[in-house]
């Protein structure tokens, strides 16, 4: 890390414990870790914010350069906003943040008002972006239109969840609906983009919403390729010699529910095997940033398994989301 950034992380650090111990001295001791909590918050935060800028600037080629000239919709908030800007006089940036407004208020209670904040800036990038952007239009050929604007959009979207926000609300109504009315999140997403696609053959035209469709299920496709699909929990299996800290972490600092099970190592560089806990959670899609970047903080060199989890039953993983704790 630049040397420079480093004497600014250890001041801060220093001043933190400080404020923190009142009249007792800082030891060398306690900065260290804090100053290496600083530095992974930073090297993940940066990462994170590269995705939310890279997914921005795809989802806006997508709409400029494709879906807007030629009256195109899709699906989601996205597509509410796209058909209420071919109903009115508003411009297409105003209606990204006013119709995705109310889905990031949901966001803060439902996932954490970390996410929320990133959300808001994810989306009120994307909405000057769209303002005041140019974008040349690639192609006038609708089937083309339909399928490459799904493309970027979707890029847009999977990207700015790889960096832990939405650009596109639904997602958020749709988890919170899922847990209330206990249906997949791939179904909830699907009753509500019926309802914008029947909308769209009513307002502009059948041809026009078939087009949609097509969009929707590119971009809905591109989604899955760059995320793995919202809808979709991750397994979490970690192991690590830290085991109590990271169990403490998930249970106390988290509050999300894990399973411990008892394993022992192979031959390790010592030549000896040890006895470590093995930890197991579940987590969505939208939350696994924040756990990867406590993991760190523990142990850079943890082992980490991930897999799909396609849906759950029972558990506390629905009435428990995870939420940031300060």
């Amino acid at each position: 890390m630049n040397p420079i950034l480093s004497r600014l992380l250890v001041k801060i650090a220093k001043n933190k414990l400080e404020r923190k111990q009142a009249n007792q001295p800082v030891s060398q001791k306690e900065i260290v870790p804090l100053v290496r909590n600083f530095q992974v918050e930073l090297r993940h935060a940066l990462q994170e914010y590269l995705y939310i800028i890279i997914g921005v600037f795809s989802a806006g080629f997508g709409l400029k350069g494709f879906l807007l000239p030629n009256s195109f919709i899709d699906g989601g908030a996205t597509g509410i906003s796209l058909l209420l800007e071919n109903m009115t006089s508003l411009n297409l940036g105003i209606l990204l943040i006013l119709v995705n407004l109310p889905f990031v208020i949901l966001a803060s209670k439902t996932i954490g008002k970390k996410f929320a904040i990133k959300s808001i800036i994810a989306i009120s990038m994307l909405a000057v972006v769209v303002h005041f952007i140019h974008y040349p239009t690639v192609t006038d050929d609708k089937l083309l239109i339909a399928v490459f604007g799904g493309f970027f959009l979707g890029f847009g979207i999977g990207m700015s969840m790889r960096g832990g926000s939405v650009i596109d609300g639904t997602e958020v109504l749709a988890i919170f609906l899922g847990r209330k009315l206990s249906l997949t999140i791939g179904d909830v997403l699907l009753l509500i983009n019926i309802v914008i696609f029947s909308a769209g053959a009513y307002i502009l035209s059948i041809e026009t919403a078939l087009y949609a469709m097509l969009t929707y299920l590119a971009a809905g496709k591109t989604v899955d390729f760059v995320v793995d699909g919202v809808e979709e929990y991750v397994g979490v299996t970690i192991i690590s010699n830290q085991h109590k800290e990271m169990r403490v972490m998930l249970t106390q600092k988290l509050r999300r529910a894990c399973t411990i099970y008892a394993g022992k190592g192979g031959y390790g560089t010592s030549g000896e095997s040890q006895k470590k806990d093995i930890i197991y959670t579940v987590v969505t899609r939208l939350e696994l940033a924040r756990l990867q970047t406590e993991i760190d903080k523990i142990d850079r060199k943890a082992f980490i398994i991930m897999g799909i989890v396609k849906d759950l039953r029972g558990g506390m993983i629905k009435k428990k989301p995870l939420k940031d704790q300060h």
